[in-house]
């Protein structure tokens, strides 16, 4: 079994951003020429999350509106006493989401659901850099 590992450098806007990264996935799994194993997506940083959705304008919107009900921007968090950056509430949702999402491949291809794609929501207060790390395990 080979293991190769790999990464997206986006940019984000923060406050729950939400991007779209399928297509750099399938790319680098394309280039490994692995057909058949696992992949891991994982994003560096605590305020930023990763998850699948149907990617559409709606839902988009009802995702965020979720997370402002969990993890509610404007009330004061201990977060936000103990370091002063306003951003507590984004290191919840990112806790809550999680970093790391676990995707199969066989024949070379995702195995993803017809409107499911691989997303990475910041939750920060401000745009970002962020590192999305992809290792992909198979033969």
């Amino acid at each position: 079994m080979k293991t190769i590992t790999d990464s997206v450098e986006i940019s984000t806007r923060g406050n729950t951003d939400i991007i779209d990264i399928t297509r750099q996935v399938e790319k680098l799994l394309m280039k490994t020429k692995l057909k058949n194993g696992n992949l891991t997506v994982f994003v560096s940083g605590s305020t930023a999350g990763v998850t699948t959705i149907e990617y559409e304008p709606g839902l988009l919107k009802d995702l965020t509106e979720a997370f402002e009900k969990l993890a509610p921007t404007g009330v004061t968090y201990h977060h936000d006493a103990t370091w002063g950056d306003g951003n507590g509430y984004a290191h919840v949702r990112a806790a809550l989401l999680g970093p790391s999402l676990f995707v199969p491949f066989d024949n070379g291809k995702l195995l993803l659901g017809t409107w499911q794609q691989i997303v990475v929501i910041d939750f920060d207060n401000r745009p970002r850099r962020r590192n999305v790390v992809v290792q992909m395990m198979g033969e």
